[in-house]
């Protein structure tokens, strides 16, 4: 007996639902015919992948070792029958869709001007960008729910390829009639405006200042970089944000960036992506050459 696709799609979705019953409801197919599949599988193997609790099916370890795998394989199945159904060419590995993560000042200011100068030099190429905090943009590489994610800090998951992607200047800005020179002092007594933990950003801003103002005396904790920009307008406290995402508010005079003692600062925006997942030449197009 040969391994097939919907045998592996069959011990997926099991996994993801907990039974036959639901997992055959979820992918269009009868209870026998779930069931039928998963013996199936598990004779190929020779042993079982789940344990049976009740009426519940949890992986064992033979099953988890072949999740990731499994997962995977249905995944580059599905991108190859698109290309193929849309006629793409699969040997030159060019993408008709390609779907990305990435949080929030990447998603927002970076790539927008790159995915134009895809789709000017691919006008048929089709571009999902989905955009999260730094945390849901794992996440989501994790289940293989796209193609690459972005982030704007260190990704702390074990088992994904993590590559740095390219360096992003750091600003501390005020309302336009903030004073423009600060002292430590004055930035250790201010309050900070601050994005949500598990933001990029968040944790971006805490390696950059917290080593010279030993905390943040006071805090306003704000859900996007939006938001953030909002308040500083309104003169609500200082914020440390990317250069990329205040160019309008400078320009048309509504915030200010300060001077102040601290070093130069930047970060390191990431590209995070499961091995599991082929990198498409699309991708390299989009983002620029990856090692």
């Amino acid at each position: 007996m040969r391994l097939t696709l919907r045998q592996l799609q069959v011990f997926v979705a099991i996994a993801d639902h907990g039974s036959t019953t639901a997992a055959g409801q979820a992918i269009a197919l009868s209870q026998s015919a779930s069931s039928a599949a998963l013996q199936e599988l598990e004779a190929h193997f020779g042993t079982p992948l789940f344990d049976r609790i009740g009426r519940r099916l949890a992986l064992n370890g033979h099953g988890r070792a072949l999740l990731e795998p499994a997962r995977a394989l249905l995944v580059n199945a599905a991108d190859l029958e698109r290309q193929l159904a849309a006629g793409g060419d699969p040997a030159q590995g060019a993408p008709l869709r390609l779907v990305l993560a990435a949080s929030t000042t990447i998603g927002n200011y970076l790539l927008p001007p790159r995915i134009a100068d895809l789709l000017r030099q691919a006008p048929q190429a089709e571009v999902d960008l989905r955009i999260d905090n730094s945390a849901g943009v794992v996440a989501a590489v994790q289940r293989l729910d796209v193609d690459a994610g972005l982030i704007e800090g260190p990704c702390h998951e074990r088992g994904l390829q993590v590559t740095a992607w390219q360096q992003d200047p750091l600003v501390i800005v005020a309302a336009a009639d903030a004073p423009p020179r600060w002292s430590l002092d004055e930035l250790r007594a201010a309050r900070w405006l601050l994005r949500e933990p598990g933001s990029g950003t968040r944790e971006a801003v805490e390696q950059a200042l917290l080593p010279h103002l030993r905390g943040f005396a006071q805090a306003l904790q704000l859900g996007n970089t939006e938001a953030i920009k909002q308040a500083a307008i309104a003169g609500l406290g200082l914020a440390c944000l990317s250069r990329h995402a205040l160019e309008e508010p400078l320009a048309l005079g509504r915030l200010r960036i300060l001077e102040t003692p601290l070093p130069a600062l930047q970060r390191t925006l990431w590209l995070v992506r499961h091995p599991g997942k082929r990198w498409l030449p699309g991708l390299q197009a989009l983002l620029g050459e990856v090692e």
